[in-house]
């Protein structure tokens, strides 16, 4: 049976899905997570919606008792070449710590659901 994780300290998903679901109690795979604020605002520079992506991603692991130290992969995708950079410093920033860095995919995509939205963040965790 999988358990499913939609922390109430960021925004509601947006569709009919969970925020993460934890597989053989092993992995847990979270839903891409946009910049979004829990009050519903976005940012609008790259680098910041990847910042709240990573906000988002925080609460995520930690509702299910992880950390950052949990995560194995993370899959980035942002809609325009220039991009690259901003996204690149907010992930720095966030697994800067780490001793041995999560694996990584970085791509550029046409769009998400909103113009404004410009990055979106997945990653899988690991206990």
């Amino acid at each position: 049976m999988h358990k499913t994780y939609n922390p109430t300290t960021i925004y509601t998903p947006l569709a009919n899905y969970s925020h993460a679901v934890a597989c053989s109690n092993q992995l847990l795979l979270l839903s891409g997570q946009l910049g979004i604020a829990p009050d519903g605002s976005l940012p609008k520079t790259v680098f910041e919606q990847a910042v709240q992506c990573f906000i988002n991603i925080d609460s995520i692991l930690s509702e299910a008792g992880l950390g950052i130290e949990n995560v194995v992969k993370i899959s980035a995708y942002v809609t325009d070449r220039s991009d690259l950079n901003p996204y690149m410093k907010a992930r720095d920033e966030w697994i800067g710590h780490l001793m041995a860095p999560p694996a990584s995919t970085l791509m550029v995509v046409s769009g998400f659901a909103k113009p404004e939205m410009k990055v979106e963040i997945e990653v899988t965790a690991s206990r």
